[in-house]
């Protein structure tokens, strides 16, 4: 059947990079016996260049090319080991892969082939070292107590059936003497890419567990710092009850300061209680995704995970809670007091413009009272320039009482003198506005 000829379509420019995400990191096809070492290294964005400078240097070393451009994941074989890489938002994972069984399990190790020097240069700061052996399972079901002494320094150990019983794998999530963690994983039956995923899965696991601790230290720190600034709080709330209008502006000024003070930690640790609640579900994801079958006398992952992560993470969700609720609480008094100020100044402007109010009445009384003895006195002055003007014109000859010319004129004058007064005060106030 000949291929059907391509359609002419518009595609969005992110179409082929979002369908690859979904093929990103395949888990790797394995054969048991086999050892593995793993790293994961907590280090930011800022690291990848680094970290991918670094990859360059071992294929050098090894005469093994990788690509110019970084990448967050690759597989490549170096000769004497084979290295899976993956990168992540805060940490980068190292997998060595060596084939074939050791002399002895967790003895002679996969990243015993790894170039010292290049190990003690890896950018950023290991949080995570496990030793794995991928191993087929004896027809004989072992003596688990004498497995726990045997590869796990007598530690207990906590192991299932995964994969609904293809595969057992064991571990004492110890840190032994050599910095690593170990696990055991026992083959019955696993496909090789089944045996990479049921692998990539119990990694994880501890990766995303030991991730999401991170914020464990944070949320111990928190309580102590938490519980001052509540009774800080609850003592700013007690004297806001008795404060006076003289008291308000210093306890705004604490509890601003409270405030800032507070959303700056919130700031700083939302990040990481909300990461750990991130990698948390992601824990709990790949535990199911093992489909665990119970061995009998043994504590299965699940089982460890939520005995000892659960409180952890209890402990994170209550003090990130904590201290979004004091936040809010600081809120709160602070919009209590701003509005008590807010109308503690609206009762001193209310006072003010009453006050301008009684300015204003005084003022204008003054005025009229002003206005009323500037036409007297230029009622005054004008008679008494009539007066001059008619006696002046008697000694001329005229028949003219100037006495009565004066008392005639006075209301005349007073009229025109107020009527241009009130002209003058009208024009004013309207070039005033």
């Amino acid at each position: 059947m000949s291929a059907t000829p391509s359609v002419p379509l518009r595609t969005h420019p992110l179409r082929q990079e979002l369908n690859d995400e979904v093929h990103a990191r395949p888990p790797e096809v394995l054969h048991a016996p086999l050892r593995a070492s793993f790293l994961a290294a907590f280090a930011d964005r800022a690291h990848r260049e680094r970290e991918w400078l670094h990859l360059s240097a071992l294929g050098r070393e090894f005469g093994v090319a990788l690509p110019a451009a970084p990448r967050s994941h690759l597989s490549v074989d170096f000769g004497p080991f084979r290295l899976r890489y993956e990168r992540h938002s805060e940490f980068s994972r190292y997998k060595f892969i060596v084939p074939g069984r050791g002399t002895e399990p967790f003895v002679d190790t996969a990243i015993a082939r790894v170039p010292a020097g290049w190990l003690a240069a890896l950018p950023g700061e290991v949080l995570v070292a496990s030793h794995v052996e991928f191993l087929p399972m004896d027809a004989a079901a072992p003596n688990w107590d004498d497995v726990a002494n045997r590869y796990f320094a007598g530690n207990a150990i906590v192991g299932a059936e995964v994969g609904d019983g293809a595969a057992t794998a064991l571990t004492d999530f110890h840190v032994h003497a050599d910095g690593f963690e170990r696990l055991l994983l026992l083959d019955r039956h696993l496909t090789p890419r089944q045996a990479g995923r049921m692998l990539q899965r119990l990694l994880e696991i501890d990766s995303y567990r030991m991730m999401a601790l991170l914020a464990l230290p944070v949320a111990r720190e928190l309580a102590p710092y938490l519980d001052a600034r509540e009774a800080e709080l609850a003592e700013i709330a007690t004297a806001l009850t008795r404060a006076t209008e003289a008291d308000e502006a210093g306890l705004l000024e604490r509890l601003t300061h409270l405030e800032a003070e507070i959303e700056s930690r919130v700031a700083g640790n939302d990040f990481r209680f909300g990461a750990a609640s991130a990698y948390h579900d992601l824990v709990r994801r790949r535990i199911a995704e093992l489909r665990e079958v119970r061995i009998q006398g043994l504590p299965t992952f699940r089982e460890f995970t939520e005995r000892r992560l659960e409180p952890a993470m209890a402990t994170c969700r209550t003090m990130a809670a904590r201290q979004e609720a004091l936040s809010a609480r600081v809120a709160r008094a602070n919009e209590l007091l701003a509005t008590r100020i807010d109308i503690s100044h609206e009762r001193q402007n209310q006072a003010l413009l009453e006050s301008m109010d009684r300015r204003a009445r005084v003022q204008l009384r003054l005025q009229t009272t002003v206005e009323g003895l500037s036409v007297a006195a230029f009622t005054y002055y004008v008679v008494g320039l009539v007066g001059y003007l008619a006696k002046a014109l008697k000694t001329a000859g005229a028949a003219l009482n100037p006495e009565l010319v004066m008392g005639l004129s006075i209301p005349l004058v007073a009229l025109v003198a107020g009527y241009g007064i009130h002209k003058i005060r009208h024009m004013v106030a309207r070039a005033a506005g």
